[in-house]
């Protein structure tokens, strides 16, 4: 390491220890001066003093040297930085690791910056010193979350950091299988949006958080929102109404994604699927307005309340659900396997049961051979009216009572929408209806 580049580090480790110091030192600004174990200064020279000890430890030129003159180093500065702020809290009256949590972590950054990665060093002290200033904050955060909000959490954090690494990535079973992973990763987005979506309403209100709850998860999954609203509609958490309208902005958003797919990878279904999927789109939107901000307020005489929300998922039903949708996904490959390209069409309504995305990405890429661009249409229009057949199932099954009846309302309103733009469609252009 030549001159110039060591000076570039130290002056990063120096920073490092100025930007901790600064936050330390404003937290404690009123104490009088002489009764602070370490403010802006000591930090900055923590610091320094973490950049230069991993300088010396780079002259003595073996792994086994370094590591023993930084440790040694370490072990001194904490020893010295412990007892200096044990003896300003006894002074103090106060009972707090985190200065001295603090003090350590500059130490550590500093010699970092020096001896590794520089950049990776001066991201960590801004995320420390993020943390550090966002206390009262984290603390009136963890004094209202409750306990199946923690607990949902870190089944969603396990799920996604643990489990998911060492799911199998390989497929399994007949007709091209079905991949664990791709089944866990399915799992995974069940309780997300479900998560999202409790927190959304938590944060912005009912009405508001279901209608933003509904645009985000219609963006990974319309069909994971529908199962999450049939859930709380069986739980009487929320309004059947309020629960049904965020499953239409979600099936709206829905079309819109399958409108965009269709365009980025083959713009020439867009004269069969654009029109015949806008209208369903208005008659979904045109119902979630409707029921937020006028049918839920008069039919309860008061608008929607976040309380009724209280529980974000369960793990057990989420998993379950994903295997199934596993399962219905290899079935609907036995199904295009059996009938090749002229089984496109039931193919394609089998696997919209589960996943409309995949179907629309497979067809599109199938025209011009071996479909024609009005085959391809139809098959993804049948995977897409397969879809809301299944969201409808969940609702009569899983949902039931008025959210059932209000959600087979709108679905058979997008079913008569989409079959007329069909038909209009069809005659305008005189397109024959089979290949």
């Amino acid at each position: 390491m030549d001159t110039v580049q060591l000076l570039s580090r130290l002056a990063v480790a120096l920073g490092i220890g100025l930007l901790i110091g600064l936050e330390r030192g404003w937290k404690t600004r009123e104490v009088m001066a002489g009764r602070r174990a370490a403010g802006v200064r000591t930090f900055a020279l923590s610091g320094l003093l973490g950049g230069l000890v991993a300088a010396l430890a780079q002259v003595a030129g073996s792994a086994v040297g370094t590591g023993l003159v930084i440790g040694f180093g370490f072990a001194v500065y904490a020893a010295v930085f412990a007892i200096f702020e044990r003896d300003a809290d006894r002074a103090a009256g106060s009972y707090s690791a985190t200065t001295v949590i603090a003090g350590l972590l500059t130490f550590v950054l500093g010699a970092f910056a020096v001896a590794g990665d520089m950049l990776a060093a001066a991201a960590a002290t801004v995320a420390a010193t993020g943390i550090l200033a966002a206390r009262e904050e984290v603390h009136g955060w963890v004094a209202r979350i409750t306990w199946a909000e923690l607990r949902s959490a870190l089944v969603l954090l396990a799920m996604t950091f643990i489990i998911l690494p060492v799911v199998p990535d390989a497929t399994i079973g007949p007709g091209g299988g079905v991949n664990p992973r791709e089944v866990w990763l399915i799992a995974i987005v069940l309780a997300a949006v479900s998560f999202l979506g409790y927190g959304a309403v938590k944060v912005f209100g009912a009405a508001r958080g279901v209608l933003l709850s509904g645009l985000a998860g219609g963006l990974v999954s319309s069909t994971a929102v529908t199962l999450t609203s049939a859930r709380r509609a069986a739980a009487h958490e929320g309004s059947p109404l309020l629960l049904t309208a965020g499953v239409a902005v979600a099936s709206a958003v829905s079309f819109l994604r399958i409108i965009a797919i269709v365009a980025a990878m083959q713009p020439a279904l867009l004269t069969v699927i654009g029109p015949v999927l806008v209208l369903p789109t208005l008659v979904a939107a045109l119902y979630a307005v409707h029921a937020i901000y006028w049918r839920a307020a008069v039919s309860t005489g008061e608008p929607p309340r976040s309380s009724d929300f209280a529980n974000p998922f369960s793990f057990w039903p989420v998993v379950g659900f994903a295997v199934f949708l596993g399962a219905v996904m290899m079935l609907g490959r036995v199904i295009g396997d059996t009938f090749g390209a002229q089984g496109a069409l039931l193919g394609a309504a089998g696997l919209g049961l589960a996943d409309v995305d995949a179907v629309t990405i497979s067809l599109a890429r199938l025209v011009p051979a071996p479909l024609d661009a009005f085959a391809a249409s139809l098959a993804i229009l049948a995977a897409v009216a397969s879809n809301m057949f299944s969201k409808l199932v969940i609702a009569i099954f899983i949902g039931r009572g008025r959210f059932a009846a209000e959600l087979s309302a709108v679905t058979v309103a997008c079913w008569i929408a989409g079959a007329g733009a069909l038909w209009g469609v069809m005659a305008f252009t005189a397109a024959p209806i089979a290949h």
